[in-house]
């Protein structure tokens, strides 16, 4: 059975759930922007799970049980997306490269020396940057619709932005929220493979009501606009990495994997038709075969 308890590193507290063989590899699964660590797929985790594996999650800072900040955001959501574009400097309470950080703190509280790590999204970007700067502490990196954050690459569609911001969110009441995040993840979810809606419906409830932190989700934001691009960092990975991109991603374009790709030669890339900016139960088998075989070269490799 799972297991969840608190960590407490660098004054902050994370939420942390192990499962598992607990003498197996470990792999941390790194979650996305303004997502609890509960929106990994149970089903992806078990996969994990009957090959042997510790697998381990967490609550980012700033969402679900882990600790949230106080600090307030200066400058207009707009303005700031415009710095960013130009590449600018942003205020900011904490980066991406904080977050990193935490990853390697919460390896260190479960004495891990190193991990194999799967990253979605902005947890995508926390990863590259662990691989790059702390490369002995990354065995592999699966890579899941996620880019460099470079100002270069194209815009989310429009109608996204606006959302991704809070621009004209009312209501923080359970109905207005779940109305509100329904209606979003309809807008990015995968054409191909779309989710029953009583599904994601009860799934939105179940974390509105584990933890609601909006003010963490527009901090988070922030941290990736003034991180800025993380191009040059990416050229140095050289643990073994697979990419796995939606073709149809209206969040994260599908051009940020050909970027990847061309930054990280050595990495698998996998572009997978109908998908979008979810993780659709019927490919979650296949992320996990991608996964199997990125971790099984790194042994090859360290030796």
């Amino acid at each position: 059975m799972p297991e969840s308890f608190h960590i407490q590193a660098d004054n902050l507290s994370f939420c942390v759930e192990t499962r598992g063989n607990p003498d197996g590899e470990p792999v941390i699964f790194v979650m996305g922007l303004g997502a609890q660590m509960t929106l990994w797929p149970e089903a992806l985790l078990d996969e994990y799970v009957s090959e042997g594996y510790r697998v381990i999650r967490f609550d980012n800072r700033d969402i679900g049980l882990s600790s949230h900040l106080k600090d307030r955001l200066e400058g207009h959501p707009v303005a700031v997306m415009a710095r960013h574009r130009m590449g600018l400097p942003i205020p900011a309470p904490y980066t991406l490269h904080n977050m990193a950080d935490d990853v390697c703190e919460v390896m260190d509280a479960l004495a891990l020396g190193s991990a194999h790590l799967v990253g979605v999204s902005m947890g995508g970007m926390i990863s590259q940057l662990v691989a790059a700067n702390h490369p002995e502490r990354v065995r592999s990196a699966t890579l899941i619709m996620t880019s460099t954050n470079s100002p270069r690459l194209p815009m989310p569609r429009s109608q996204l932005i606006w959302r991704l911001a809070g621009i004209g969110a009312k209501g923080h009441d359970e109905a207005s929220v779940v109305a509100r995040s329904l209606d979003f993840w309809k807008a990015i979810q995968s054409p191909g493979f779309p989710p029953r809606e009583q599904e994601v419906r009860d799934r939105i409830v179940r974390d509105y009501r584990r933890s609601y932190h909006p003010a963490g989700i527009l901090r988070q934001t922030r941290a990736i606009l003034a991180t800025g691009s993380l191009s040059s960092a990416t050229r140095r990975i050289r643990v073994p990495v697979s990419v796995i991109h939606g073709r149809d991603d209206p969040l994260v374009r599908p051009v940020a994997a050909e970027q990847l790709a061309y930054l990280m030669p050595h990495a698998r890339i996998e572009m997978i038709a109908g998908m979008g900016h979810d993780l659709p139960e019927p490919l979650l088998p296949q992320f996990a075969a991608i996964g199997f075989e990125t971790m099984a070269q790194w042994p090859r490799q360290a030796q």
